[in-house]
């Protein structure tokens, strides 16, 4: 198979060595793999040959990637798209989900679990409930990534919503989010 006819792949993620081992794993299993680093060089890749695959890192300096998907999906609304997280929360997967990826998985994931994400068509509906509810503290990062999705990335606004201080907002941000 020439380079020509391999399905076309584009990875974004600002984690340049997550990208090289991940570029070179998914064109081992056959696939054409471009790679950018943020969202205004995903753009430019995109703009230039839109993929039929993508896989795009959540989280990034500049624009989130929630901002590439709707423009990889503008550009061609075929595309496949899974976004990575490290920062996974209900509200950023189901926003994903809404703007047009297939999939949502939490980092670390590799190359098989992309691919498997990729073919999904329809959603499991046996998946196992969790019998154990989130901790408080989780529920808290859960319900704050969910009111500045709605407030379009927007600081401030999102801590007048909350109800605090603007600061108290960023620190809690700065956070990795809680555990489970």
């Amino acid at each position: 198979m020439t380079a020509d006819e391999r399905p076309s792949l584009l990875v974004v993620d600002d984690d340049t060595i997550f990208c090289r081992v991940l570029a070179e794993a998914l064109e081992a299993r056959g696939y054409a793999v471009r790679v950018a680093h943020d969202v205004t060089a995903g753009l430019a890749a995109a703009a230039a040959d839109p993929p039929e695959y993508a896989v795009i890192d959540l989280k990034m300096p500049g624009p989130s990637g929630l901002e590439l998907v709707t423009r990889l999906k503008a550009l061609d609304e075929n595309t496949r798209i899974v976004v990575l997280t490290g920062y996974a929360s209900i509200a950023t997967a189901v926003e994903a989900i809404k703007l047009g990826a297939v999939h949502y998985l939490a980092k670390p994931a590799d190359a098989d679990e992309i691919l498997a994400a990729f073919e999904r068509r329809h959603g499991d509906a046996g998946v196992a409930v969790q019998a154990k509810p989130l901790s408080v503290a989780r529920l808290e990062w859960e319900h704050i990534q969910k009111v500045l999705a709605e407030c379009q990335g927007n600081i401030t606004e999102c801590a007048r919503r909350l109800g605090m201080h603007r600061r108290t907002l960023q620190r809690k941000l700065g956070k990795r989010p809680v555990r489970s």
